[in-house]
């Protein structure tokens, strides 16, 4: 619904009517259709009455009825009525002029001028002969009417315009006039388009997007001519269901073949444009300049990269001696850095410690039993020894922070978390005992003879071979049980699953009992050779951590040292020993020396232990 605005201020109308001896003036508001005329009126400045307005449109529809000239069809009276289906329905009501473009209105029209002409009771009066029953030729003006008035009908009959020029233009007619053989044919057949604001072919001077979406459009076509006008047969005049549905299935066929011919028709007409548009052949021309530019120009940057790497590659030659020595610099200087980093970190996690002592010892640990003191401050020392710098310094902020009850609080709940992990802790490293226990008895239970009896001894020895012989050795653990056959004391004969197994079962161990381990060989050695070894807070290497043969374990850094020094020290420098004891400090020369036999008799046990195995494999072979 249309709902009109207002009347604005000052343009209602004023009606006055004498209601007893005085007149009284109101303001009335034209609604409706008078409110429509009175804008109409408005609009155009004039003053006219709705009653006007009607009678001007009513004179317009008459005048365009007038100007419906209608074209005399010579051939009406010589139709025959039962060939009805092969007329032409515009030609008969006078419409051959314009076809399909006739409205409705205009068919009306047609279809009553022709009943006051050709009516058979006007021309019986006029004195005509009529012919009987529906053999007249009037009959055909009520078909045509019949068939123009549906639109269904209409349509399906407009399909099969016998007007229609259905011809395709070949490639031989548009080599010279492509645009006026083409242009034409092309707008005639778009009135078969289920899609409006069909585009245009163009001219010469079109865009390639525009004639990219005129081809995309024709190849694409979708068209709404369909030929159920030309069924052969009528499934109204079937005897029987079964008929009726033989007729139709015939009738479908033939209007899906005829629209695949329709189609192919369209097809062909879009690629013969196609392949004759000038349009066509000047943007493939472009296309191809454009790709032969786009070569050279991918050549010439080809042969500029070359000569950029070629510089570059000199320049790089040319600095290579100043970036070795910036990166050598560098990495020094990142050593010195992570150093200095880590004693400033160690110092942080000093101070926090001190600190977290200091603040419980001023709160005398939070009791005032003698006894209570002593147990927190084991708690705290723990505290110091398991948390880490982040949780020192939050603990020690919430301590200065707070009161003594609060500070209390924080404590302890810290030592419950500390607590509650030594526990967890604990508690896996059994569990991981137990687990290593069961596997020993169940690998000693299935081994034989052979795995049982591991003495500290032997345990001691498979220590040594396993560091002996790291991971990587050919046949290792062929090359460890052999070694330990020639180096136990036991006799047993050891194989190389039994070692597996016991070295399984070792990994599996807390880390404590593996101390004990070294500990007692350690003591065994002492013991054997008297040595009282001098107390180092250094570290044993991975590589070495089984029993000590030293009074001083070497640690990792002294290792690398002690093998730098003699690649940088060739047998036939003067004075070598003195100067690979310089380069490792703390080391004389004869703990040098010692250590060098020691790497050189590991060596060769190494590599007898190895032999003996490929001897074997080959006594076998």
């Amino acid at each position: 619904m249309l709902l009109l605005p207002g009347a604005p201020d000052g343009q209602g109308t004023a009606v006055t009517r004498a209601l007893s001896a005085a007149s009284v003036i109101c303001q009335v508001e034209p609604v409706g259709r008078w409110y429509e005329a009175f804008i109409k009126r408005r609009n155009r400045n004039i003053s006219a009455s709705f009653q006007e307005l009607e009678d001007k449109k009513e004179l317009s529809e008459e005048s365009e009825d007038e100007e419906l000239q209608l074209e005399e069809f010579p051939m009406l009276k010589t139709l025959d009525p039962k060939d009805w289906k092969n007329q032409d329905h515009y030609a008969v009501l006078g419409l051959g002029h314009i076809r399909y473009r006739a409205t409705q209105k205009q068919i009306k029209a047609a279809h009553k001028a022709m009943v006051l002409k050709h009516h058979p009771d006007k021309r019986k009066a006029a004195g005509e002969p009529i012919a009987e029953g529906e053999n007249d030729y009037f009959t055909c003006i009520t078909k045509a009417y019949e068939m123009l008035s549906d639109p269904v009908k209409r349509r399906a009959f407009n399909s099969i315009d016998p007007t229609f020029d259905n011809s395709v233009p070949s490639k031989n007619e548009a080599k010279d006039n492509f645009f006026e053989v083409f242009s034409p044919v092309f707008e005639r057949n778009s009135r078969w388009s289920n899609k409006k604001n069909v585009p245009k072919l163009g001219d010469m001077n079109s865009s390639f997007e525009d004639v990219d979406a005129f081809y995309s459009f024709w190849y694409n076509f979708d068209s709404w001519r369909e030929f159920s006008y030309l069924d052969e047969e009528e499934k109204e005049k079937a005897e029987c269901r079964d008929e009726r549905r033989w007729i139709e299935k015939q009738n479908r066929a033939a209007r899906a073949q005829r629209k695949k011919e329709e189609m192919n028709r369209i097809r062909t007409l879009v690629d013969n444009a196609y392949s004759c548009d000038p349009r066509i052949k000047k943007f493939k021309e472009e296309e191809k300049a454009k790709k032969e530019a786009e070569k050279k120009a991918k050549v010439e940057a080809k042969r500029k990269e070359q000569e950029a790497k070629e510089k570059q590659r000199q320049a790089e030659l040319e600095a290579a001696r100043l970036a070795k020595e910036k990166e050598e610099e560098e990495v020094r200087q990142q050593a010195l850095l992570a150093k200095k980093e880590k004693e400033i970190q160690k110092k942080a996690i000093k101070k926090e410690r001190q600190k977290l002592r200091t603040s419980c010892k001023n709160w005398n640990y939070f009791s005032d039993s003698e006894a209570e003191s002593v147990k927190m401050m084991e708690e705290i020392e723990k505290l110091c020894d398991r948390l880490e710098l982040t949780s020192l310094q939050c603990l020690n902020d919430v301590l200065t922070s707070t009161t003594k009850e609060e500070g209390k609080a924080a404590v302890e709940k810290q030592i419950e978390e500390i607590n509650e992990q030594i526990r967890k802790e604990k508690e896996e490293a059994e569990a991981r005992i137990r687990q290593a226990s069961k596997s020993t008895e169940k690998s000693t239970g299935g081994g034989g003879s052979s795995s049982k009896n591991w003495s500290e001894d032997d345990l001691q020895l498979l220590i040594k071979a396993v560091n002996l012989f790291p991971a990587g050795t050919n046949s290792r653990w062929e090359v460890i049980a052999n070694y330990m056959n020639l180096h136990s004391s036991s006799g047993i004969k050891r194989t190389a699953k039994d070692v597996i197994s016991k070295a399984k079962s070792l990994q599996k161990l807390d880390p404590h009992q593996k101390d004990d381990i070294n500990k007692k060989a350690f003591d065994k050695f002492k013991k054997e050779h008297g040595v009282v070894p001098q107390s180092d807070s250094a570290a044993p290497s991975e590589r070495f951590e089984g029993p000590c043969t030293d009074f001083t374990p070497w640690t990792t850094e002294e290792q690398k040292l002690l093998e730098q020094a003699l690649k940088t020290y060739p047998v036939n420098t003067p004075e070598r020993w003195e100067k690979i004891a310089s380069a490792v400090p703390g080391r004389s020369k004869k703990d040098c020396m010692k250590r060098y036999k020691e790497l050189v008799e590991m060596v060769k046990a190494k590599k007898a232990a190895q032999e003996q195995v490929m001897n074997a494999s080959r006594a076998k072979k």
